[in-house]
């Protein structure tokens, strides 16, 4: 079985030119898609990609660019086909989308919390959870702001999704070492100090064994001029079908 990837978006949290960094994760006839962020609606129509199509949703934590096209998302599967998403989150993170972030919005006709909402399935950290029968996740709590829960992904036991972190090199030698982690989806900050996200010159720092397995992705809109800068890692492309 393999796995592939599409990101609907590879861009920052401030990028205006390649959306947030939001994606879909296939496995078989199974779509996952990995956040919901403001931009992610405009690039599902681009993709000409329908809402039937998703069969479930995974939130690594709660910013708008990872949350903020859920309420667009429940709205137009509600009074279009009638169902509920599925939404897979930490149980750290239950509270928060619905009390912080969602509950303006939603919180009408009807729906008066998450459950209401989606079909809520909670993760727990450090135990992989199957979502298909050739998909599993398993949540990984990793530094973002200080205070507020974020959790990167490990899939299928062997591929490493992050979400936006400080820099972890001893979490990616784990991996890699003990885990067998054969790819490394990695957020990215070009320029500027990374106080809550993982910079490029922290990433070319790993070994060079380390670096190969990496493809960069949640950078600014200077991306182009950083192509041929980055050693052996690559960039994610919007809208591109990678197989992982």
């Amino acid at each position: 079985m393999t796995l592939r990837l599409q990101m609907l978006g590879t861009g920052g949290a401030f990028a205006k030119k390649y959306f947030n960094n939001n994606g879909f994760v296939y496995a078989d006839d199974f779509s996952l898609l990995i956040d919901c962020g403001i931009t992610a609606p405009l690039s599902l129509h681009q993709m000409g990609k329908p809402l039937d199509e998703i069969d479930a949703i995974l939130i690594t934590h709660i910013h708008g660019d990872h949350v903020g096209g859920l309420e667009e998302l429940v709205f137009r599967m509600k009074y279009g086909s009638g169902r509920k998403p599925v939404l897979y989150i930490a149980e750290a993170l239950v509270t928060p989308l619905w009390e912080n972030t969602l509950k303006g919005g939603l919180g009408q006709d009807g729906i008066a919390s998450l459950g209401d909402a989606f079909e809520v399935r909670v993760l727990k950290e450090g135990t992989p959870c199957g979502l298909s029968p050739n998909l599993s996740i398993e949540i990984i709590r990793t530094p973002h702001i200080p205070g507020k829960a974020s959790y990167s992904l490990y899939i299928n036991n062997e591929i490493f999704y992050s979400a936006d972190k400080v820099f972890q090199p001893d979490l990616l030698l784990h991996l890699v070492e003990e885990r067998n982690c054969r790819k490394i989806l990695h957020e990215v900050q070009l320029t500027g100090p990374g106080e809550v996200h993982t910079t490029l010159d922290e990433l070319l720092s790993l070994p060079p064994e380390i670096r190969n397995k990496i493809l960069l992705m949640h950078y600014g809109d200077e991306m182009e001029s950083y192509i041929g800068r980055t050693a052996e890692m690559e960039f994610l492309l919007q809208h591109e079908i990678y197989t992982l």
